[in-house]
């Protein structure tokens, strides 16, 4: 393992309505799409597309346009624009993949709460529908540039944009899962269920869980959508050979959950961080042969290595989005960041470390 060599920093412009909505200082997932970085904040229900100033020596990705996910697919909550607390991206072929959190979270006690209505508002637990969403967009070259839309004809084939139905919905299928079944009702923040990552492989879909973390062991889901035939907004779960519609992959992690996931060839790069409520530490991990595990596994000794520990704030600098920069590099953004990412003149700054 090594610490982390700072290769060089980015800074990533926003526009004033996201700036306003803090979500430059709220970002949950990050990946690099050629002459483009994909965003997402925790807050709200758009993805974010930032462009690259020099492709031969990005020094700042701005330019922003903003994609509200309503346009695409029909979100499960009454109000489209409420959060969707977006903590996953990938890029993969011809798509650009989305999962939010799946999270249940906890109302927080603030200064000026004292006494029972602190404990009242502890005590208050809420879930959000658009939280609970896997989206596949269609991406198409517009002007040079990688960008969504709703339907497309790509080498032939007619694909829309899809979203995962409620006859697949995660929770629901969750419900009866000896490991993370009991852990449904408990906010994604008390080590609750809460997805914070997604990477795609050729047809699978691999999905980060920061909690549960049970006696130390991390999970991953697996799943393996397709587009219904005879509703091809949404996506479907193909069944393993178990019959379950997922597969639980179970990691050693040190007791640090998983923050992102990024592909590296037939590997995984983990972000992991604290499930709780905590600073550190915070590492990335290598899956060695994750893209062509053929059962669940138990992912421990010589199947996973700890590739780079981070630095990390007091209160702020939360490592949140992993992406791959060429073959040796990744990108990383933080949430909350410390005051010296913020510049004077409005960016936020993030991270270009060498891997080892």
């Amino acid at each position: 393992m090594s610490f982390m060599t700072l290769e060089h920093t980015v800074r990533l412009r926003f526009g004033d309505v996201s700036r306003t909505a803090a979500t430059h200082t709220n970002l949950s997932a990050v990946r690099l799409d050629g002459p483009v970085l994909w965003i997402a904040g925790d807050e709200t229900a758009t993805l974010e597309r930032l462009i690259v100033d020099d492709p031969a020596q990005p020094t700042e990705f701005g330019d922003e346009r903003s994609f509200r996910l309503a346009d695409f697919v029909d979100l499960p909550g009454v109000d489209a624009d409420e959060e969707a607390d977006v903590e996953g991206l990938a890029r993969t072929g011809h798509f650009l993949w989305a999962v939010g959190s799946h999270s249940l979270r906890r109302k927080q006690i603030k200064e000026r709460h004292e006494g029972a209505r602190a404990l009242k508002r502890l005590a208050r637990v809420e879930g959000q529908d658009n939280r609970q969403i896997l989206v596949r967009l269609p991406i198409v070259d517009v002007d040079g540039l990688p960008t969504p839309v709703r339907e497309a004809t790509i080498d032939g084939v007619r694909h829309r944009a899809a979203a995962l139905g409620k006859r697949d919905a995660l929770r629901t299928l969750l419900r009866s899962d000896e490991h993370l079944g009991p852990f449904l009702g408990i906010p994604g923040k008390d080590n609750g269920l809460d997805i914070e990552g997604i990477a795609v492989r050729g047809g699978r879909v691999y999905l980060g869980l920061r909690g549960p973390v049970l006696r130390g062991w991390a999970f991953v889901l697996e799943l393996r959508p397709y587009v219904d035939e005879d509703d091809p907004d949404r996506l479907r779960l193909t069944p393993f050979p178990d019959g379950k519609l997922y597969r639980k992959h179970v990691l050693d992690l040190d007791g640090l959950g998983v923050r992102d996931l990024c592909p590296h060839g037939d590997d995984l790069l983990i972000l992991a961080g604290p499930t709780m409520d905590l600073d550190g530490p915070v590492r990335i991990y290598r899956w060695h042969g994750a893209a062509v595990a053929e059962e669940p596994i138990i992912v421990r000794s010589d199947l996973i290595s700890r590739e780079l520990e981070l630095t990390y704030g007091e209160g702020d600098d939360h490592a949140e989005g992993l992406s791959l920069v060429g073959d040796d590099r990744v990108l990383v953004v933080y949430d909350s960041p410390a005051p010296i990412r913020l510049t004077t003149d409005g960016a936020v700054v993030a991270d270009v470390l060498k891997l080892p």
